[in-house]
């Protein structure tokens, strides 16, 4: 199934191989959607522009947790493995907590610097990392999401997206149209996977498999980049010294921007 929202705060459910319609919730909200995550096969939960978030379980055709406990709109969201917990990345710097299963609302993050854009699970479950628009990258422990426990600022202009690649991999798409391959603890910048020359990157997204990263921008292209060498690397925790102000490291030979688009 394919889930899609709309800033006309409509949701709707379609069937992938045919493109049918199959639910439609016309009003799901009041104010414009942002974002949606299928948690299991019945239930997916919903944000917008506004900070609310609602879950919804198809089986009842309704909402049974909806929640406006951020400020701006929602960016993103995550849940763990059990579809237990929901992580909520806002715009007002803040990420939200919720327990999908009990339907309440759990506890919420100190504001960090800049709206939070993303958000991920890495170090199988135990930590948490959320891209901001300042280009931050800030770090949760599992059990403490009051505050940040580490936060490691890349020479970005922001981070618009994230997705990982690994346990401890993530690749971030930037203002800068750059995407870069980021090890999270220890914490590098371990180069470039591709670009979208000077046009905004909006979102990523990694293949069944995780050979390829897909990622679109403001050029109206979706382009494929071949990830499968990340899998293989050691980062080791003695940090080499560098020349600052030097260029990225290209991790493929596709990386500097070319005619290709693959």
């Amino acid at each position: 199934e394919l889930f899609t929202v709309s800033k006309d705060k409509s949701v709707h459910v379609l069937t992938v191989e045919e493109g049918r319609l199959e639910t439609r919730f016309p009003k799901a909200h009041s104010s414009a959607l942002n974002c949606v995550l299928p948690i299991d096969n019945h239930i997916f939960a919903t944000g917008d522009d506004g900070g609310a978030l609602k879950v919804w379980d198809l089986r009842k055709g309704d909402a049974i947790l909806e929640a406006r406990q951020q400020e701006e709109y929602i960016s993103a969201m995550a849940v763990d493995g059990n579809g237990k917990i929901l992580l909520t990345a806002s715009g007002d710097g803040t990420l939200g907590v919720f327990n999908v299963k009990r339907r309440r609302f759990e506890l919420l993050s100190e504001p960090q610097n800049g709206d939070l854009t993303s958000v991920v699970l890495l170090k199988r479950g135990k930590k948490v990392a959320c891209g901001s628009s300042e280009g931050t990258i800030y770090l949760f422990n599992w059990d403490g999401f009051g505050a940040a426990s580490d936060r490691f600022a890349l020479r970005a202009e922001s981070v618009d997206c994230m997705v990982p690649i690994t346990d401890s991999i993530v690749c971030v798409g930037s203002l800068d149209g750059v995407i870069r391959a980021v090890n999270v603890l220890p914490n590098r910048v371990l180069g470039c996977v591709g670009q979208h020359l000077g046009e905004p990157v909006e979102q990523l997204a990694v293949a069944p498999g995780g050979q390829l990263l897909a990622s679109c921008a403001h050029d109206q292209k979706v382009k494929f980049w071949d990830v499968s060498a990340l899998r293989g690397l050691v980062v080791d925790d003695y940090r080499k010294k560098k020349k600052k102000g030097g260029p990225l490291r290209a991790l493929s030979s596709k990386a500097a921007g070319s005619g290709e688009d693959f």
